[in-house]
Parts: C-alpha cells; sequence; structure tokens
C-alpha cells in the first residue's frame, strides 16, 4: 500500500506498508536524495556494496548518485515513511501522471 502525505516541489512523503513479496532493486537517483524512516517492523536497505537492516526509529538516507534499494526480509509487514528531495516528479509517477 502506497500513500502519498506530502507532494511539493522541494519534497514528496510517501508511506509505504509491504510485505515479504515487495523489493526495489538497486538503483540510483540523480537529481534527489532518497531518504526512508522506519516506521514498522525490518527492513533490509542496499547502500552502495553495503547490506543495512533497520528496524523502527531507524533513518537511512541515500544522497544523489547512491546506489540503494530496500527489501522487507519478512515475515511481518514493514512500513517506511519514504521521502525524496526535491520531490522530482516522483509523487506523480505514483499517481501514474
Amino acid at each position: 500500500m502506497v500513500t502519498i502525505r506530502a507532494d511539493l516541489p522541494q519534497l514528496s512523503a510517501i508511506e509505504i506498508e509491504f510485505d515479504e513479496s515487495f523489493s526495489v532493486e538497486p538503483h540510483r537517483h540523480d537529481d534527489h536524495a532518497d531518504t526512508f524512516y522506519v516506521l514498522e517492523g525490518e527492513i533490509e536497505f542496499t547502500v552502495e556494496d553495503e547490506l543495512v537492516r533497520a528496524g523502527p526509529g531507524t533513518l537511512v538516507a541515500a544522497p544523489p548518485g547512491t546506489l540503494h534499494g530496500f527489501r522487507n526480509p519478512g515475515p511481518a509487514r514493514a512500513r517506511v515513511l519514504n521521502l525524496h528531495a526535491p520531490d522530482g516528479g516522483f509523487a506523480d509517477s505514483i499517481r501514474g501522471g
């Protein structure tokens, strides 16, 4: 489940709730920082060549140009607040626009 919490040119805040079947393969953004605040569960992040396992209250940031991805190692659902600064059209891409 994906919920847009804020959509400004300078920042988008997206809440993502997902189970084990959801993952985002490592990728890069040249034009914005991609930051994750773990709200529930555990998430395994790839940041460049490092694996980081993070629980509630953890902030993981990928500055522009940083290789990053994430997945839920299970078994429980996980929830994050995903921040993009600047937004760069990310919220619109979620809406399908």
